[in-house]
């Protein structure tokens, strides 16, 4: 079956609903799945649209034009169209530490995410075995402090050749560049070894053993130019009590980061986030 997506964000008004299923009505679209938010203090709508299109009289040109039209009787609305069979290619980027690359290359080949796994890089040889082992093409790109601008210029040449959609910063201990962040916003998916916004920065778990804390999480975010700072997609967490090491930490931390990210990659291909200033709205 051949669908698409819409994805939208406005003000909110009486008629909404009804003036975007008659849209998809009216040029023969099927709705197959509909949900919807309204957020009473800021006065937004959000919503997520699939709708069948083997009948759909629009193709995207034509369907892209019509929602420009429809948007200019609706205040603010922001809109984001997803048509076509092709499956988003993605990129892993990674440093040394394997759970997270090795996690979301498992999903891949169980067919668990809706995209294509094209390219992983990293900073470090030392996960090359992992990705030749599931036959994804593996680039080595070392990074240090004088040559940060030429790797990320090298990154940027990567992803243009492999046609990548969307980046997974899947335990890749580098901090990005502002104009990286800028081009790929919305795009640029990271994993924080910790509950955001407590213990930002390096040794989350070593933080937390220090405070005696009774929970540890993972938190997923869109990358911005402000570290660790960016939409929020997806937390979760492990309880713990006071026996526990920091190597006893490390390892539960590492179970929730696993489940936190492979969740966010899965809705963001699955086209199921709005972002709406520095928020998310997930619709799952």
């Amino acid at each position: 079956m051949k669908t698409a997506t819409l994805l939208i964000a406005c003000d909110d008004k009486p008629g909404l609903v009804s003036s975007f299923a008659q849209f998809i009505a009216a040029n023969g679209g099927n709705i197959l799945d509909a949900d919807q938010h309204t957020e009473h203090e800021t006065n937004q709508f959000f919503m997520r649209l699939v709708f069948d299109t083997a009948g759909f009289a629009l193709d995207e040109p034509a369907c892209r034009s019509a929602l420009v039209r429809l948007s200019s009787n609706i205040p603010n609305m922001r809109w984001q169209l997803f048509m076509g069979g092709n499956l988003p290619r993605v990129a892993l980027m990674c440093s040394k530490t394997a759970h997270c690359v090795y996690d979301l290359l498992v999903r891949h080949a169980m067919g668990e995410l809706p995209g294509e796994v094209a390219l992983v890089i990293s900073n470090h040889d030392d996960l090359r075995q992992v990705a030749d082992h599931f036959g994804i093409p593996f680039t080595h790109v070392p990074v240090d402090k004088d040559n940060k601008q030429a790797a990320e210029d090298q990154h940027e040449a990567l992803l243009a050749e492999h046609g990548i959609d969307l980046i997974v910063l899947a335990r890749y201990m580098q901090v990005v560049g502002p104009g990286f962040c800028q081009r790929w916003a919305g795009r640029c998916i990271n994993i924080h070894h910790s509950f955001l916004p407590a213990f930002v920065g390096a040794k989350p778990y070593h933080q937390a053993f220090e405070r005696g804390v009774k929970i540890i999480g993972a938190t997923a975010h869109y990358v911005t130019a402000e570290l660790d700072q960016g939409p929020i997609i997806e937390q979760d967490i492990a309880h713990v009590g006071h026996h526990a090491s920091v190597k006893e930490l490390t390892r539960l931390g590492r179970d929730v980061e696993r489940q936190v990210l492979a969740r966010a990659v899965r809705w963001h291909l699955e086209r199921r986030i709005i972002i709406h200033n520095n928020r998310t709205v997930v619709f799952v």
